[in-house]
């Protein structure tokens, strides 16, 4: 399945409950500018290249090309009702979360999706903190854990018990081989979103395997 990352054209290919980011080529523009007239045309043309799911909120969009949260969350809803999956980014800067604002960053990014889908059927969450995206960095097992928890806390509380169980929440974030397997372990880790691992195909094979085991003895 084909999809955006960023400002890149990706295939998105989800194998087991991991998320598969390959990037092909760079698009002329975003995909998706609400209410221009090109709106309809590029979500056509995804859809002619296949593309069944797209992930609005990564922090390209958030904090390079300067999209608030409003506008991502109206993005995902555009996305919903074009018949698009949703794989729904959040995430915080370093800084924040030195000042212990991980979890008030990270809900107000949830409300803004939670103010604009009409269901959260076809939307998968995908937590990547910008701090550990093709840095090396990665966020402990017990971290990522933590951040999970809450965030499934949030929907039980802000949504409903039912999406908070049905709602997919993945990783993202320097995930690889040597680490996938402790973050799987984790209850509310319920897979990855995989970039740069994902082209070197026995270490790909390693995380998907480590979240295939997990399945297996749940």
């Amino acid at each position: 399945m084909l999809s955006i990352h960023g400002d890149q054209v990706v295939t998105v290919q989800p194998v087991s409950s991991v998320v598969v980011v390959l990037v092909l080529v760079l698009p002329p523009k975003p995909v998706f500018k609400l209410f221009a007239s090109v709106d309809a045309k590029c979500v056509e043309q995804l859809k002619d290249l296949g593309c069944k799911w797209v992930i609005p909120g990564h922090s390209e969009r958030r904090h390079v090309i300067g999209e608030d949260d409003q506008f991502i969350g109206k993005n995902a809803a555009y996305a919903l009702s074009e018949g698009l999956g949703v794989i729904a980014c959040i995430d915080e800067k370093l800084d924040e979360r030195e000042a212990g604002k991980t979890f008030d960053v990270c809900f107000k990014e949830l409300k803004a999706f939670a103010d604009t889908v009409p269901s959260w059927e076809n939307i998968v969450i995908a937590y990547e903190p910008v701090w550990a995206i093709g840095t090396g960095k990665v966020a402990t097992p017990l971290q990522a854990q933590e951040v999970h928890a809450a965030v499934r806390d949030w929907l039980k509380t802000n949504v409903s018990a039912d999406v908070a169980s049905a709602t997919r929440i993945i990783y993202g974030g320097s995930v690889n081989g040597g680490n996938s397997a402790e973050l799987a372990k984790q209850e509310d880790i319920d897979g990855f979103l995989v970039g740069g691992a994902s082209l070197k195909g026995p270490e790909f094979a390693t995380i998907v395997n480590s979240v295939t085991s997990k399945q297996v003895a749940a």
